[in-house]
Order: C-alpha cells, then sequence, then structure tokens
C-alpha cells in the first residue's frame, strides 16, 4: 500500500515537471493542436493574413510566459504532490447508478453524494496547505496585468488572428485591446469573452460607447456596456436587416434611458460589473420594453416583492401550466411570443422564458438554467443568485457551464480581493498551459494551478460564510399531471398547499381620496375601485398602490377558485340612464366582468384587450335611481386577471 502512494506521487511531480517543461518546447503547431482541444474550436484554417497574426501573438505569448513562468512560486514537493493526488481521488469516484431511470438522474460530483464530499473535504483540507504557502504570490499584484494577457492570448489567440484577418476594421479592434493592459485587465477580470470571440466583444463596446458618453465616460455605465459585450460578442437578439453591434447598442441605449428615468430596478446601479454580464436577454427588446411597462401597469404589486419572486412572480401568477397550447394562440393578433404566452399559458418553457424577461425587463441579471427535460430560470437578488422554477443547482447548466460551478463563482466574486487571487492562480495555469477544471463536472480534474484556483474558491466559501440561496419556486417547476386542456381551470397556491385557516395578505394604507366618490362639474361620478363597502386584499382580489405610488389600483386574479363580489354604494341626485366604464389593464382576451345594479338588473361589461396598458371600457348604459345605488362588481370563474383603476358614471343627457 506505502508504494502504491509513492508511486502516485512520484507520477504527479512527473506530470508536474512535464507541464512546465512543456512551455519551453512548445511550438505554434504544438500550440495551435492544444489550444482547439482545450477550447473545442472547430473553425475553418486561418487564411494566410491569419496564419502570420495568429505567429505574431504566439511570438508574444511565449515572452510572456517565460516571465512569468520564471517568477512562479516554487513549492513544497510533498505538499503539492499531497495536494495533487488528493484531487485527482474526485475523478476516480465511481458514477452513481439511475435504477429507477429519473430524468434527473443522481448526480456523482456533488455535495449530494457522501464519497464526493469526502474526497473533496480531504482535497480543500490539502489544498488549504498549498494555498497557505503560495499566499504571497497570489496577493501580489506585480504580475496581474501580464497574467491577465497571457491568459488572453493563452485561450483567444486563434480567434484573435481570425477575426483580425478579415480586414482593416476588425484588426483595428483586436489591436486597441492588445495595446490597452488596464483593458486586457477588465476583460479578463469580467471572465473573458464568450467563446473567446475578443475581437467582436470590442467590436460591440466601441459601437456602444460611440452611441453613449456615459459608457465612455462613467465606470458604472462603461463597465457595464464592456461585461455585455464579452457576454454577447454575437450580439444578445439581432434581428432581420441589423448587425449584432447595432443591435446590442440599441439595447444598451433603451436600458440606459430606462435606468435615467427611474424605470429599472431601485439596486440596479449597485451591480457588480460581472453580474452586468447578465442583464440583456435572449429576446427582442420590444419584449422586453413590453413586459415592463405590463408589470408597472398590471401588477405593480409584484415590484416590491422579497428579491427571490421580485417580477418573476408574473409567472406563478398570470402563465398557468397547460399543454397542448397552439402557438401563437391567436394569430390574428400578431402579438410578440412574450405577449403570447400570457394568454394561455404553456409548459415549463413559456413560464420559464416569462419569469426571465420579467427579471431583465426591470434589469435584474438574470440567464437560463435549463435541466433535463425542463426549462428553469435563475436571476441575482442582493444576497446572491437564486434558482427559480426548477431543481437545485446541481441539476442545471447553460453554455457549457453546470449550475453548481457558476453558483460557486457567482458567491465569490462577491469578494473581489479574494476573486483577485483565484484569477491569478487561474491565469498562472494558462502560462504553463494547464487543462481547466471540467466546468460540467463540479471540481474535477484541471492542472495543478487551475484545480487550486477551484479550491481557493470553496475556501473562500468556507471562511466567508458565504451562504447559498435555496431554490424557490420548485413546486411550481411542472405540473405533475397534463393539464386537461389549454383552457383548464387553474389555481394558484402562493405558499404551497391550502391551510384551513384563512392566509393572510398584505393589505394597501388607504387615503381618504383613495375612498371618495366625486362628482365632476358635469355630472360625471368617478368611483375609486377603494371606495368598495370591504377594501381588503383576499385570495381574489388585491388592492395595491400604482408604480408611482400616484392611486390605488384593484386586481382581481386569475388565480383562484372562487369568484368574490364588491360592493359600491353611489348617491345620484336624481334618476336616469348613466354610461358605466372603467378604468382597465389587462392582458388576456375575450373576457368580462358583471356589474349588477340595485341587485336587479345585470350587466356584461366587455373587457378590452389592452396590452398593458390603461384603457377604459366600452360605455355600458344602465338606469340608477334616485338617491342610493348599490353597484356590485365580480367576475366568473374561471376568470383572465384585469387590473381596475377606477369606474365612471357619465349621465346620458
Amino acid at each position: 500500500m506505502k508504494q502504491r502512494i509513492n508511486i502516485s506521487l512520484l507520477c504527479a511531480a512527473l506530470l508536474a515537471g512535464l507541464c512546465q517543461l512543456s512551455t519551453a518546447q512548445e511550438n505554434s503547431s504544438d500550440f495551435r493542436v492544444k489550444l482547439r482541444k482545450m477550447t473545442g474550436n472547430k473553425a475553418e484554417p486561418l487564411n494566410p493574413t491569419g496564419e502570420k497574426l495568429f505567429n505574431s501573438y504566439f511570438a508574444t505569448l511565449q515572452t510572456l510566459k517565460k516571465e512569468i513562468t520564471a517568477a512562479a512560486p516554487k513549492l513544497d514537493e510533498a505538499k503539492r504532490n499531497a495536494y495533487f493526488t488528493a484531487h485527482g481521488e474526485i475523478a476516480k469516484l465511481p458514477t452513481l447508478p439511475n435504477p429507477n431511470n429519473l430524468k434527473m438522474a443522481p448526480v456523482t460530483f456533488c455535495a449530494g453524494n457522501p464519497a464526493y464530499e469526502e474526497a473533496q473535504t480531504k482535497a480543500l483540507l490539502a489544498a488549504r496547505a498549498v494555498l497557505k504557502e503560495v499566499q504571497p504570490f497570489l496577493k501580489s499584484k506585480a504580475l496581474h496585468a501580464k497574467l491577465a494577457k497571457c491568459a488572453l492570448l493563452t485561450v483567444g489567440s486563434y480567434e484573435l488572428a481570425s477575426f483580425a484577418s478579415q480586414g482593416a476594421e476588425q484588426k483595428s479592434y483586436v489591436d486597441l485591446l492588445l495595446a490597452d493592459d488596464k483593458l486586457i485587465v477588465e476583460v479578463m477580470e469580467l471572465g473573458g469573452a464568450y467563446k473567446n470571440k475578443y475581437g467582436q466583444s470590442i467590436r460591440n463596446y466601441k459601437a456602444i460607447q460611440k452611441a453613449s458618453k456615459n459608457a465612455t465616460e462613467k465606470d458604472f455605465f462603461r463597465l457595464w456596456a464592456l461585461a455585455s459585450s464579452l457576454e454577447h460578442p454575437d450580439g444578445n437578439h439581432v434581428p432581420e436587416g441589423k448587425t449584432a453591434p447595432e443591435a446590442i447598442t440599441e439595447y444598451y441605449l433603451s436600458y440606459e434611458k430606462a435606468f435615467l428615468d427611474g424605470e429599472l430596478d431601485p439596486a440596479f446601479d449597485t451591480l457588480t460589473p460581472w453580474d452586468c454580464r447578465f442583464i440583456f436577454a435572449f429576446r427582442p427588446l420590444e419584449s422586453l420594453v413590453w413586459m415592463r411597462k405590463m408589470i408597472r401597469n398590471y401588477r405593480p404589486d409584484h415590484m416590491k416583492l422579497d428579491y427571490r419572486w421580485r417580477y418573476c412572480r408574473i409567472t406563478k401568477t398570470d402563465v398557468p401550466y397547460t399543454s397542448n397550447v397552439p402557438r401563437p394562440v391567436r394569430p390574428d393578433l400578431k402579438l410578440l411570443s412574450m405577449q403570447d404566452y400570457f394568454l394561455e399559458g404553456g409548459i415549463c418553457g413559456p413560464r420559464a422564458f416569462t419569469g426571465r424577461a420579467a427579471t431583465h425587463a426591470f434589469g435584474i441579471p438574470s440567464r437560463p438554467a435549463p435541466q433535463t427535460g425542463h426549462a428553469a430560470l435563475a436571476h441575482w437578488t442582493p444576497d446572491g443568485w437564486v434558482t427559480v422554477f426548477g431543481a437545485h443547482w446541481t441539476h442545471n447548466r447553460f453554455r457549457g457551464q453546470c449550475g453548481l460551478d457558476f453558483e460557486l463563482e457567482s458567491r465569490v466574486r462577491s469578494k473581489p480581493d479574494e476573486y483577485h487571487q483565484v484569477h491569478r492562480a487561474n491565469w498562472l495555469g494558462d502560462a504553463l498551459g494547464e487543462p481547466i477544471v471540467n466546468r460540467m463536472q463540479f471540481g474535477v480534474g484541471g492542472g495543478f494551478w487551475k484545480s487550486l484556483a477551484h479550491y481557493k474558491k470553496l475556501a473562500v466559501v468556507q471562511d466567508e460564510d458565504l451562504q447559498e440561496l435555496a431554490s424557490v419556486g420548485a413546486e411550481f417547476a411542472e405540473s405533475n399531471e397534463p393539464a386537461i386542456s389549454p383552457n383548464s381551470d387553474w389555481i394558484e397556491e402562493l405558499d404551497g398547499p391550502r391551510k384551513e385557516k384563512e392566509k393572510e395578505f398584505p393589505q394597501v394604507e388607504l387615503a381618504e381620496a383613495d375612498k371618495t366618490i366625486t362628482t365632476d362639474k358635469n355630472g360625471v361620478i368617478t368611483i375609486p375601485v377603494a371606495a368598495c363597502s370591504k377594501p381588503l386584499s383576499t385570495e381574489k382580489i388585491r388592492f395595491m398602490k400604482s408604480h408611482d405610488d400616484q392611486f390605488v389600483q384593484m386586481h382581481y386574479n386569475l388565480a383562484g377558485s372562487r369568484p368574490e363580489l364588491r360592493s359600491y354604494t353611489v348617491t345620484l341626485p336624481k334618476a336616469g340612464k348613466y354610461n358605466f366604464t372603467a378604468t382597465v389593464v389587462t392582458v388576456t382576451v375575450d373576457k368580462s366582468f358583471t356589474i349588477r345594479a340595485n341587485r336587479r338588473n345585470m350587466h356584461e361589461v366587455a373587457l378590452p384587450f389592452t396590452l398593458g396598458d390603461w384603457q377604459q371600457t366600452k360605455p355600458v348604459a344602465m338606469e340608477l335611481k334616485e338617491g342610493r345605488n348599490k353597484l356590485q362588481l365580480t367576475l366568473k370563474a374561471p376568470n383572465k386577471g384585469v387590473s381596475i383603476k377606477h369606474f365612471k358614471l357619465t349621465p346620458v343627457k
């Protein structure tokens, strides 16, 4: 047994030595093969100009690598080998079986697997001994810029050469980047460019700066523009007839204006530059602008919820889980796909899409969190990132990165000084030509410094007690039974299964003006929605302040199985005919509510399809008596949601 361990340590030492030797012996061809293998790059061969540029970048890279390698810390071999051997044990863990053929199969490389937990604990303990030894190097800023440039050229040389070889303009963006050490550091600290498309990212960044003075002169806007460009080098959504720079610039300018106009979330300007990578949606800009307007008018209460549910709760309240929904639901209306989802709901995809769009609309960073056979989302909160409408981070992934890896990164980035050490360990691994830690198998593989960067993150989380947020809305992720039809009844359970006792609902504070019926000089009577006999929020009916706190509105929920009445008493100077109208917001079609006048006459009031705007219903004539008149409003179940500002009674002359 002792002999086996010594051989294992010897192998680790030899591998580490070979890794360092490869840096000195490497040539351009070897590097290209390694680069393609490491990045999965399957691009077309470079043209002659590209070849020349690639060799130039490679020469610069070799010079940097030589200097960095010479300055790399010399380690205690016993500690180094003990750590790397302990880390290697994780990759040897047997894959957990899935005897029941579960869609979300047991995951081997996660804390839920006792064998993994034990192996990771041992590896972290060994890693701490090495981290303590190399702390002076990791804390030093001396090589930070050179490490960043080395890392960029290591992963990006091929893409940079390919892009720059397309023409003078493309080359100018690459030259601009490579000549600016400060910009390189910012780019790499932000996580680099998606698919190593650095030239395309800088092209987009400069297009935004050309269009926005703020993105040039003010750091928050500038880093937001840069982060967005790095995450979306090909544009996040490029309409037909537009280029990627044009599309992302239009997106940026729309969001910048919304922020300056006070329409985004109050926490928007507290976002870190890295979080800003995830502000823009993979959806048409019109969908996000509409979603923001709609929620502000239709469900302003969602704008003040706990951040885990803020904005994205619109999915729970207004996008029921229904199957077999034809798309588009109403072709004649020519709706955006996002607007179409509100007509009849859908399965997990449309629900995740609307949840993400709702958070994106208000500038809350959000990203897809797909799982096997299921769509979910993850979004930012001031306390960390959270998964919504799906299972734990263990089961999701996006853009070649497992959920656990992303969540760990998001937590540690809240400690920028510590994360600089993560960067330096990672970038030194690049200089030494190390393989990366597997982004889809949490904590598996990677070279010495690359894997040490992973354990540095684990150590920070442990030392700083950075807590992971629990998933929310998992019970709404998928219906266990298929919906009966697209028009099936649906009951929203806000807090799990209904309890026998009455739930408590948030009540709005009412001013006297909110409850006072008024009459203007033309005899038009305005009835505020809160002027009813019982202005209390229930499961079915919610009273809430408008988004700008200018008035109180009443929302009659899509959810809830029992209709409720709201009664209004109006005193008239004389009997006569009046036209009844209501100012409403709707997101669905072909619905109405009922007004009963003095318990005798029933009137059906058709609700217009307002698409999130405030609009008045068509007049409905009713005979009212002199003195006290009682009007009772209700919606028939199953109804669709509607928000109401006030009612008007206009005398018919």
